[in-house]
This record gives C-alpha cells, structure tokens and sequence, in this order.
C-alpha cells in the first residue's frame, strides 16, 4: 500500500465517475417509475425525448421495458466498477485527514465514508438479486446474463431492499455533498482539492 497526500489519479476518476453515475442512475429511476405498464411497444425510442439519439430495439417493447432495461444494466455495470473501486481503495491508502479536522469531522467523515462504501455496493446487487429472482432475468445491453427465477417473495424482499438503501444512500450522498462544499467554502482548507485531477 502506498499513501500520498493527495488521490490517485485511478482513484479520482473513479470518485467523480462514480458519483456522476449514481446520480444519473437516481434520475433513470425516478424518471423510468413514472412510465406506464401498459405503454405501446415499438422498435424505436428518442432516448428521454431529447431529439439526441434513437435507441432501436430488435423486438418491440415498451417504453417502461427498455428503460427497466437500461437502468438493469447500467446498475451491472456500475456494480463492477464499484468492486474495483473498493478494491483501490484497499490497495492504494488514502492520504491522511488534514490535521485541522476536529474529532466529530474526523468521525463524522470516516462513518459517512463506510456506509457510503457499504452503500454503494449494497444498492447495486440487491438491484442485481431481485433481477435474479425476477421473472425477466438480466440482459446486459441485450446480451443475456441470467435467466430469472421468478420468486415473487425473494424479488419483493430485495425490491424494498433495492429502495431502502438507495434512500440511504441518498441522503448519505448529500451529507457529502455539503461537507465537501464546507471543506470548500467555509473552510477554505484543501479537502476537495485533493480529489481532483492536476
């Protein structure tokens, strides 16, 4: 293990890709839970309506199903990338606390980090579990993964799970979010700097 006293770069871009994502997957979920059930199913989709890209399907499907879709395997994806994450972060010591830190910040930081860790890794594969034991299974951007095993009560546990901890999750990320700004603004000290590129 090595320590620095600031980030590695790995360490950065994961930090910032990650969070970006977490956020963009916040926004698919709300966005996708509002569509209806029994929408008409088409081959074609302006991705979110924005005139951007045109998503084709090979079978017809329904708004809902492609966006199901994409969250499941976008949230696959995110999965393994948070493995790495964590797995850096085993690897690689982060740099030490800024001695201006008081102890509440030191534990404070150190907690948040923890569940926030915990978190990251919880949402994702209890989304992956209630796939599983859904009726559809997982297609990574159409190419099967597994087959579902249609359990209704398993898929309803990790279904609340899957929402318990991304409302964690959020209001963990928001807490750092605003210690960060803190760090930023108030302080003035070199907290956020350290997790940016240079």
């Amino acid at each position: 293990m090595r320590s620095t006293q600031r980030y590695t770069k790995v360490a950065v871009i994961l930090h910032w890709l990650i969070g970006l994502a977490i956020i963009a997957m916040f926004a698919l979920g709300w966005y996708m839970g509002e569509l209806p059930k029994d929408g008409p199913k088409q081959t074609a989709f302006d991705l979110f309506d924005l005139g951007i890209y045109t998503w084709q399907m090979a079978e017809p499907a329904s708004a809902r199903t492609l966006y199901f879709n994409l969250h499941k395997s976008l949230g696959f994806t995110l999965l393994w990338l948070i493995l790495f994450r964590v797995y850096w972060r085993i690897s690689h010591t982060p740099p030490a606390m800024l001695a201006s830190y008081s102890a509440f910040e030191r534990k404070l930081a150190t907690g948040a980090h923890h569940l926030l860790y915990l978190l990251m890794v919880a949402l994702p594969l209890s989304g992956v579990l209630m796939t599983l034991y859904s009726k559809f299974g997982l297609k990574w951007f159409g190419m099967e993964v597994f087959g579902g095993l249609d359990n209704a009560d398993l898929r309803d546990v990790f279904k609340e799970s899957h929402e318990l901890f991304a409302n964690i999750l959020l209001a963990v990320f928001i807490v750092h979010v605003v210690g960060a700004l803190k760090h930023k603004w108030i302080d003035k000290d070199e907290t956020l700097s350290r997790m940016t590129l240079k």
